[in-house]
């Protein structure tokens, strides 16, 4: 079984879409389970998220690393799989995490790549961009740029790893250091997931991605810029 974990906060706009992708896979339901960890969201994100979830409760660890953390702990599924609550997963997305597992036994952590939700040749170049680096880091054995909204891992690993540091940003480039150590992390071309540019329409690409690259390399956490919770329009 893959346990798909989906941590929210407010999300009531986009919630439905994500899980709906999700309960819409090439895989049996009965195959997957889905796991809403939610950041004690004001709105009715719990309430829409209970009628596609199996499990849907409030997070106890801090930040989204933490809310991931929680879910793989409920989790029953031997493959523990992470996105996003904006994101869409085509409907081979699963499958295509199995089939990768099934082919590299020595895999502990498989990711893919991203394209763009909204239009627009802006978000278009972005997301090439992303894809370039994250291609060129893999090929190079560098960096492994994993994404929380495109990653699986075997939870036994997972857990013995540690699972994610409860940092603010770039939590999913540490772990792919520590996952390397207990096994092989294979990128997936063809593993993409649709990812949302809302943050970055809305508050600007520059200054979005100068805000990640501080706190990472502040370590991981700033009392100056908040990368998590942040509420949209």
């Amino acid at each position: 079984m893959i346990s798909v974990i989906v941590p929210t906060y407010n999300e009531e706009e986009s919630i439905a879409s994500c899980l709906e992708s999700l309960c819409n896979q090439t895989i049996p339901r009965g195959a997957y389970e889905i796991i809403v960890v939610d950041g004690n969201s004001k709105d009715r994100t719990r309430e829409i998220a209970a009628k596609y979830a199996d499990q849907v409760f409030v997070q106890t660890s801090k930040k989204v690393g933490g809310a991931r953390n929680d879910g793989a702990v409920a989790a029953k599924g031997e493959i523990v799989a992470t996105t996003d609550a904006d994101c869409y997963l085509p409907p081979d997305w699963l499958e295509g995490i199995e089939r990768t597992f099934a082919d590299h036994p020595d895999a502990v952590q498989v990711y893919g790549l991203v394209f763009p939700k909204e239009k627009g040749i802006k978000n278009t170049v972005s997301l090439w961009l992303a894809n370039f680096f994250s291609r060129l880091g893999y090929l190079t054995h560098t960096i492994y740029y994993t994404l929380g909204c495109n990653t699986a891992f075997r939870r036994d690993a997972f857990m013995a790893i540690g699972m994610y540091h409860t940092i603010d940003a770039g939590d999913d480039l540490e772990i792919a250091r520590r996952a390397r150590k207990a096994g092989k992390v294979v990128l997936v071309p063809a593993l993409k997931v649709g990812f949302s540019m809302r943050r970055y329409e809305q508050f600007g690409t520059l200054k979005s991605l100068w805000e990640w690259v501080y706190i990472v390399v502040k370590g991981g956490e700033s009392e100056k810029y908040s990368y998590s919770k942040r509420e949209y329009k």
